[in-house]
């Protein structure tokens, strides 16, 4: 890392925020013992593997189509515990209010995290609020820590990869990117996309019970292709993506087509992409169509040996290299 100040891009989930975290964070505070390439770590306590994981959420603005700030909180804390393959059980949350913030906005959003929270079977169990000046903040950040445990299920993680597998995603990509873009009327545009912001819970839980599954993510700060990023830098295969297959909303598709967005870039909060064995891939494909979290499910690549490429087979048979997210591509989004 070369740069000598910090950028948004070193916040968008791409190569300078992986260069950041390498060279500066884990430089100084990786812990050997603990797996941290995964959403939430696992710590053992007596007989029990808990999950632990923490988030921040800054988003712009506070309430958007699909949801609001409080219920991304929630939903963005519990996701990266169930991905780990874990049952949410608790939850922190920090408030960072910025003086101004109209107390009847802040009411609703608190009361729509609890909303969630119940939802979702998560308590909250601890908390602080601090209020900064005037400028000095978004109106409201929320920062929360989760802790779960950890459900009956094969090995997750990255090093279970193996060329052959399969790579499933859940549902249409880009949703919450483009709701929270529109939602902001930048470009003089406006549309009815709403967040796929949700609890994944159920996809996870029913992924858990096939034993060739290998890994699962949420696809937030910087969305599908990340997540494919990093699998190949871990993992050193390629990836192979097909076009046809990536589910996609066509007014998603619009808005990126009018703005030259990737939406392979664009965050999601309420889908899961996972490695898992070509036998048991047809499988879960139809378990999680059965599901209405899963109904626009896909089976969207494969793996194989390479040199850890991100590559995809375009609709007019052509491939074409997916380079790592480097430049923001939208203004905050989580």
């Amino acid at each position: 890392m070369q740069d000598t100040h910090i950028s948004l891009a070193h916040g968008n989930g791409g190569r300078f925020m992986r260069e950041l975290i390498d060279e500066v964070f884990a430089r100084h505070l990786l812990n050997p013992d603990l797996d941290t390439q995964e959403d939430a770590v696992r710590l053992a306590l007596d007989d029990s593997e808990l999950l632990f994981t923490t988030d921040g959420f800054t988003v712009q603005p506070l309430e958007f189509p699909g949801g609001d700030i409080g219920s991304l909180a929630v939903h963005g804390t519990t996701n990266d515990l169930a991905v780990a393959g874990g049952l949410p059980k608790y939850l922190s949350l920090n408030a960072f209010i910025e003086e101004g913030l109209a107390i009847e906005q802040l009411d609703r959003l608190v009361r729509s995290l609890a909303r969630t929270a119940a939802a979702t079977g998560v308590e909250i169990v601890a908390g602080d609020t601090k209020v900064l000046r005037r400028g000095e903040g978004g109106g409201l950040y929320l920062a929360t820590t989760g802790i779960g445990v950890r459900l009956p299920g094969p090995a997750l993680g990255m090093q279970a990869i193996r060329a052959g597998d399969q790579l499933l995603v859940s549902g249409p990509v880009g949703d919450h990117g483009i709701a929270v873009m529109l939602a902001r009327e930048q470009f003089g545009l406006r549309g009815d996309v709403r967040s796929d912001a949700a609890s994944v819970l159920p996809l996870t839980s029913a992924a858990l019970e096939f034993d060739g599954l290998r890994f699962m993510r949420d696809p937030t700060r910087g969305g599908l292709a990340t997540v494919c990023h990093e699998v190949c830098h871990a993992t050193g295969l390629d990836i192979r993506l097909s076009q046809p297959q990536i589910p996609l909303r066509d007014t998603v598709q619009s808005v990126c087509e009018m703005l030259g967005y990737d939406p392979l870039f664009l965050a999601c909060e309420g889908r899961v992409v996972v490695v898992v064995s070509a036998s048991d891939a047809p499988a879960l494909l139809d378990c999680w169509q059965a599901l209405p979290e899963g109904e626009g499910a896909a089976i969207i690549g494969s793996l194989a040996t390479g040199e850890g490429r991100l590559v995809l087979a375009t609709e007019l048979g052509g491939q074409r290299i997916l380079e790592e997210l480097e430049d923001d591509p939208l203004p905050r989004i989580c």
